[in-house]
């Protein structure tokens, strides 16, 4: 498969407003391609877009689309698997033979002929490339990175300092990241997720194995330190290739030292929250040291670091309260999250809203969710948010909060969410999940400040 970019003029996204279809049309966009696209509601990505001149049509049909790109010999149609295939604008496409990819597809062939570095893994890929390629573009790197959230520093999912070096999430949803070539890659996690589409934990991680295999010859693998699979080790442990050590906290940030196959660089600091953020700046770090960028620099873009939206981040932030939203999903991330806000903020008060994304995953780690839910001093359940799925019957947020051992827990219907909040006695209150709750948080943010 090839795509010269040169050939082509018009790129049209179906399902634009995705967190990784906006990067790659903004892409686009900034390599003077004309571009436009269709998504299902209108957002605050979408309409970041719009700022940036890019049309964006929430009506699926056919006569909506400009009609520019309805010329196949110089436009190409990139699609997400998120779309159902019965899209009347993907399906007029399809008949009408024009050049459609898959977005990972796209982005394996931007990334072929860079020197690329792919991030892998369940857990941590978004801040994980998004200090990466803060390092890099803050160390006066010719680098893009393709981002899967916002980068604070950045306000945007795309960081386009140059086109020498490529950051880019390797997503084992959908085995996308099998369409990469990476230069380097790292693997941060291989916990059990996606079953909806690999069935069992085996096939997953086979993945990830057939993953490594898509590494260009004399490549490199970073593997976080508890995964079973050859390459450079990074984490806690002093017998990791690359290691932390000398972890204090100092005025809510990390002090510590991180030691590499050649030096000691002592005192860095940095400001997310959680050992994983620690163990995901570390390894963006090796990455970045790797491919010989000075290692006084890169500790000085550490610590200016100011994180992802979404990935706890701060709303509120008092000496009597604070409003922290995040977008685990998953078990393993809600853990994550409850040892960041424990360590933080020990003896305080923690309430969270949890919001279950999808039945399917749901349905496979209830016993998982139930038990990382149950650690917070109080906690309450939206609906599932169903994204691309039916529901499954027997799965709902009553049957999961009924597994919750937890007798400070509740069920909130979205719309009396504002007036649950403003009810409650908390120290810290989290927002959690990956699906349309990161809509309220604004109003959220907003109705509590009105109210202090």
């Amino acid at each position: 498969m090839s795509l010269n970019l040169k050939n082509i003029h018009n790129v049209y996204f179906v399902g634009i407003g995705g967190i990784g279809m906006s990067a790659l049309a903004r892409y686009f966009k900034f390599n003077n391609k004309n571009v436009a696209g269709y998504d299902k509601t209108k957002t605050e990505i979408t309409n970041a877009l719009e700022a940036l001149e890019i049309q964006v049509s929430t009506n699926d049909n056919v006569t909506e689309i400009p009609v520019q790109y309805l010329n196949k010999e110089n436009t190409i149609i990139i699609y997400t698997p998120a779309v159902p295939s019965e899209h009347s604008e993907l399906t007029y496409f399809r008949k009408n033979d024009f050049s459609i990819y898959k977005r990972a597809e796209v982005l394996g062939l931007i990334t072929k002929d860079t020197f690329c570095l792919g991030v892998a893994g369940t857990h941590g890929k978004t801040t994980t490339s998004s200090i990466l390629g803060h390092l890099l573009a803050v160390s006066e790197t010719d680098v893009t990175a393709f981002l899967g959230g916002i980068a604070e520093n950045y306000n945007s999912n795309l960081i386009l300092k140059g086109t020498e070096i490529t950051v880019v999430e390797a997503d084992e949803f959908d085995r996308s990241f099998l369409q990469l070539s990476p230069d380097i890659a790292c693997i941060t996690s291989m916990d059990a997720d996606h079953l909806d589409i690999y069935g069992k934990k085996e096939a997953l991680q086979n993945s990830f194995i057939e993953f490594t295999k898509c590494i260009k010859p004399n490549g490199k693998l970073f593997v976080q330190e508890d995964i079973e699979l050859a390459g450079i080790t990074y984490g806690f442990k002093e017998s990791s290739d690359y290691h932390i050590k000398n972890i204090s906290i100092e005025n809510g940030a990390y002090k510590f030292d991180i030691v590499t196959p050649t030096e000691i660089i002592e005192d860095l600091q940095f400001h997310l929250p959680g050992r994983h953020n620690l163990l995901n700046g570390l390894v963006a770090f090796a990455m970045a040291d790797t491919i010989g960028t000075p290692t006084g620099r890169l500790a000085k873009a550490m610590k200016s670091f100011k994180g992802v939206q979404r990935r706890f981040s701060y709303q509120i932030k008092t000496d009597d309260f604070v409003f922290i939203d995040d977008y685990a999903h998953h078990p393993t991330e809600i853990n994550a999250l409850h040892q960041a806000v424990r360590e933080m903020y020990p003896a305080k008060k923690v309430t969270a809203i949890f919001q279950p994304h999808l039945f399917s995953r749901t349905k496979d780690f209830a016993d998982e969710f139930a038990e990382s839910l149950a650690q917070f001093d109080e906690i309450s359940l939206l609906e599932i948010y169903p994204a691309r799925e039916k529901p499954m019957e027997g799965i709902t947020s009553s049957w999961l909060l009924s597994k919750i051992k937890n007798d400070q827990k509740q069920l909130i219907a979205k719309e009396n969410l504002i007036n649950y909040i403003k009810e409650i006695n908390t120290d810290v209150l989290l927002t959690v999940g990956a699906g349309d709750i990161g809509a309220e948080v604004l109003k959220i943010k907003n109705a509590l400040t009105v109210e202090s």
